[in-house]
């Protein structure tokens, strides 16, 4: 099975309309007596925290992948300039 990278956005999306589904299923059941505004405020919130999650992981991914670039680059680079270097010579 292929895997998949985490995303952390669809997660918080995932559960926040499963909670609302939930919600409002219970509140069709007369189970629960689900107050409407927060039921309809638990959407966007929902959509924003998934929002703020999503640009703050690309971020973090962004910044690992150039790091993890940087000090491959400058391993190579380390590698061949101590290779190449000549031996120098000091005058008195």
């Amino acid at each position: 099975m292929k895997r998949h990278p985490f995303e952390p956005a669809r997660l918080i999306s995932g559960i926040t309309a499963l909670t609302l589904g939930t919600g409002y299923g219970l509140d069709a059941l007369g189970v629960w007596d689900a107050p409407g505004p927060w039921l309809l405020l638990a959407l966007p919130a929902g959509l924003f925290l998934s929002g703020i999650t999503a640009a703050v992981w690309a971020t973090i991914r962004r910044h690992r992948t150039d790091r993890t670039d940087h000090a491959n680059r400058t391993d190579r680079t380390d590698r061949t300039d101590r290779t190449e270097e000549a031996p120098t010579t000091q005058h008195p």
